[in-house]
């Protein structure tokens, strides 16, 4: 791995979700079935961070995350731990409030099973001043060398993500707010809040997951919205709206690095949710969102061809998420890097540079992390260190002595 200097995006990116270790997995399972107490989690936690952090360093890359050891599901728990939002769960759970045609809600519906962890408005919201993320950062902090503090990777949830779940109208009580431009307004201020601690910490690698904006490419989401007589304005109005509520929730420093990474789905045993290409949102995604890095799924034809990538404005990044996070087969190293080069062509052609100019504002990755959910992907753990191996061969193949 190259020592040279550079600020994020690096090279060689991974998502953040790591495959979890056997056994971190069989003390939770444990403890969730009442067959063990909590006495030793935490040291085992830390243990198998130390453990994974290690992994990360040995094949070579930069953005070092916890894999998200200490989390049930990628997006962790910020918002259950805000003023006036409450997981809601059993009797208190009505199935009437979801938009059942949104892809992972759909997915849930079809196998009978209530949509996980849901979470809703039951009052004015507002941070409580303490971080959900904080003592993640800070344990990595503790065990990352002080001058890769900048590197460390923190992996987000996404602004709008107990929002497009729900029905419109039933995101919030109507007596609280009394439109989506209110309770966006309150949700942006507490997602600053987040910002500002986790900067003030020396955060300055930040990466918001986020599936349902890649929702937005799926024609059987659109075709559900429009049959949904609860709907008053046009699924492409309410992108434009995410897209304003985006960029009042990401005001930051400007030594602060904020990407944004959209996917099709990545549940237990592999499940994807969604297809559909960029192209649909892709100007006013690459061009109108306040987002610096663009962390891109592109290992299947469900995620379409690069041309979208010629929106792509001279000031931002795009990962190129390439490898596959969902199955063990080894990718071929040379038809990925013949994949990039025909990205780096359609950038160039888009933006008026050199396709060797192009190729500085992109990376390799795979296309999502490899346990959004804690269970993990159908691969195994070796498979996955032959996985983010390979991502560091071809950066260095490609960007020569680059990280």
């Amino acid at each position: 791995m190259s020592s040279a200097s550079r600020e994020p995006p690096f090279r060689a990116e991974h998502l953040g979700s790591l495959l979890r270790p056997s056994k971190l997995l069989k003390k939770r399972q444990a403890i969730h079935q009442k067959q063990d107490t909590s006495d030793g989690l935490r040291q085992l936690e830390e243990d198998s961070i130390r453990e994974i952090v290690q992994i990360q360093t040995d094949c070579g890359f930069r953005g070092i995350s916890d894999g998200e050891y200490v989390r049930h599901m990628f997006w962790g728990t910020f918002f259950p731990t805000l003023n006036g939002m409450k997981e809601i769960s059993g009797p208190d759970l009505s199935l009437s409030i979801f938009r059942e045609y949104v892809p992972d809600i759909a997915a849930f519906l079809e196998e009978d099973k209530v949509p996980g962890e849901s979470v809703i408005c039951v009052g004015k919201i507002s941070h409580t001043g303490k971080s959900s993320y904080i003592e993640q950062f800070e344990f990595l902090k503790s065990i990352v060398p002080k001058e890769r503090h900048g590197d460390i990777k923190m992996t987000l949830a996404a602004p709008n993500w107990y929002h497009l779940r729900y029905k419109e109208g039933k995101a919030y009580p109507k007596e609280v707010y009394g439109s989506d431009e209110e309770y966006f307004k309150d949700i942006a201020e507490a997602y600053r809040t987040e910002l500002k601690i986790l900067y003030e910490a020396g955060l300055r690698n930040a990466q918001v997951d986020d599936p349902n904006l890649a929702y937005f490419c799926s024609e059987k989401m659109i075709e559900g919205w429009k049959k949904d007589t609860a709907n008053t304005q046009s699924i492409d109005d309410l992108f434009d709206a995410y897209i304003r509520f985006y960029n009042q929730c990401f005001e930051r420093p400007a030594d602060m690095h904020l990407g944004i990474h959209l996917c099709r789905g990545n549940f237990v045993n592999s499940r994807h949710f969604s297809e559909g290409g960029y192209d649909r949102i892709a100007r006013k995604l690459f061009q109108e969102l306040n987002v610096s890095t663009y962390y891109l799924e592109y290992d299947t034809s469900r995620a379409g061809g690069f041309e979208p990538l010629k929106e792509l404005p001279k000031n931002k990044n795009v990962i190129l998420g390439v490898i596959t996070s969902k199955f063990p087969k080894l990718e071929d190293k040379e038809e990925m890097k013949e994949r990039i080069y025909k990205a780096a062509e359609i950038v160039a052609a888009g933006s008026g540079e050199s396709k060797e100019d192009a190729l500085q504002r992109l990376g390799v990755s795979p296309q999502c992390g490899f346990a959004s959910h804690e269970d993990g992907n159908l691969l195994s753990h070796d498979d996955m260190v032959k996985k983010l191996k390979l991502v560091r061969q071809i950066a260095d193949e490609v960007w020569l002595g680059q990280p």
